[in-house]
């Protein structure tokens, strides 16, 4: 009897700052509760390679990942059943990265939404275009793409705003594997739409960057003085408060039951003061944090610990990565020079094959198109809600050819008469591909 397989989840955390509420919320709880789920193959890693394009401090740094690393632990994180690591622990990592740099256009990278926003600014001051835009930066979604295609991720949670930079991993996942065969695993992005996204003390998002944050695992007291800061309105004891627009009730909301939560509306309504809010909310926050705090500060005393299950970690992983890149290497032609001779004489023609792009536009629908080799459009899809549903009608093009066309023309525009034989013979060459790349 065999095992149903698991779904691979990957998820990181750069490592830049001391973990706040918000991260909490956002991602550390979400990703314990996730790894509990025996469907699922966890991959957690600290994203110190990523923290160098944000942060020059390396004190900080390394500050950063100790205390993220306890605070993950400490949320409930069993290491045993997951794979915990730290990026710089990998160094596959970097290597993969720059197999992937040379696979992707530049143009892709310009598209980039914290590139364009660092162009725009620049601009906007009257600056040079890229006034200290590092390459860093600019190779971000590169470093990011091997982070998830090398463990072969399915699906990989994010927020709306990292969506584009999953569809870049798919992309550079594709057109590696156009060029050297089927190595990669094409992820998915996982819209957590139920996860809360905390205003600041400021009623902003809750960020470094606003320096609004109510650490995660603070000291009780300190704590309570940072929700006592927390901007509300100046309505009185008695009056009615509106829950919409208010920092501190979305803060409630995020660790209260549906009942607590209904509750707190119904005491706004009925007038309550702003000081026994903020009062309420520290007891809550303080109820679920508390029990977790005495381990995490036993963990951030004992570095040497967490270095030990962060190295076990990384050993883990590199059980699969070590071997993933050397299947790499040989398929880009870093081989063995004895190996020439044998390769040159097995290898079978290669077809010209055309390739599937997958892309996003402004209407929020996902779309795919297929291209020959030469870049001429074979097949245009219609829109679709979701990423998944796209790369599914992508995966019967491949898997059942030509013989599917018919039932998926509703989800396809129509192709020119004078493209369709082209379009038949490449949908089938990419079914013969893929049934040979699958033997």
């Amino acid at each position: 009897m065999t095992s149903t397989p698991r779904t691979r989840v990957l998820t990181g955390i750069t490592t830049t700052g001391t973990p706040h509420l918000g991260n909490y919320v956002g991602a550390i709880r979400p990703t314990v509760q996730a790894s509990r789920d025996a469907s699922t193959d966890g991959f957690y890693f600290l994203a110190d390679y990523h923290a160098l394009i944000k942060c020059d401090d390396p004190v900080r740094i390394q500050r950063s990942t100790l205390e993220i690393a306890a605070s993950w632990i400490a949320s409930g994180l069993d290491t045993d059943k997951v794979t915990f690591y730290r990026q710089s622990d990998i160094p596959e990592v970097p290597e993969l990265t720059w197999f992937l740099t040379c696979v992707t256009g530049k143009g892709v990278l310009n598209r980039a939404h914290a590139y364009k926003a660092a162009v725009d600014k620049n601009n906007a001051a009257g600056h040079d275009t890229d006034a200290d835009v590092t390459a860093g930066l600019f190779m971000y979604p590169v470093l990011m793409g091997a982070d998830i295609l090398m463990f072969k991720a399915h699906k990989v949670p994010v927020g709306r705003d990292q969506i584009q930079h999953i569809e870049m991993a798919r992309d550079m996942a594709a057109s590696f594997n156009h060029l050297y065969g089927e190595h990669f695993v094409l992820p998915e992005a996982v819209i957590e739409e139920s996860v809360a996204l905390l205003p600041g003390l400021d009623g902003r998002k809750m960020s470094k960057s606003y320096d609004n944050t109510i650490p995660l695992f603070a000291p009780a007291a300190q704590m309570r003085k940072q929700i006592a800061g927390i901007v509300t309105d100046s309505k009185a004891p008695g009056e009615p408060k509106a829950t919409e627009g208010s920092a501190l009730f979305q803060i409630y909301q995020a660790f209260a039951s549906a009942e607590e939560t209904a509750a707190m509306a119904r005491a706004y309504a009925d007038g309550i003061g702003w000081g026994d809010a903020k009062q309420m909310l520290f007891e809550r926050i303080d109820r679920e944090i508390a029990p977790m705090r005495e381990q995490y500060q036993e963990l951030v005393q004992n570095p040497a610990k967490l270095d030990q299950i962060l190295l076990a970690g990384a050993d883990k992983a590199r059980q699969m990565a070590t071997p993933f890149i050397q299947e790499l290497r040989h398929a880009v032609g870093l081989r063995a020079l004895s190996s020439a001779h044998a390769s040159a004489v097995n290898k079978e023609p290669k077809l010209d094959l055309p390739s599937f792009k997958q892309y996003r536009e402004k209407d929020g629908q996902f779309y795919f198109k297929l291209v020959d080799a030469q870049g001429q459009l074979l097949l245009q899809s219609r829109g679709f809600a979701s990423p998944k549903e796209a790369g599914q009608t992508i995966g019967r093009l491949q898997t059942e050819g030509i013989d599917c066309l018919d039932a998926l023309s509703a989800l396809l525009e129509p192709t020119a008469p004078s493209l369709r034989a082209a379009l038949a013979q490449s949908i089938e060459n990419l079914k013969y591909s893929k049934n040979m790349n699958s033997k």
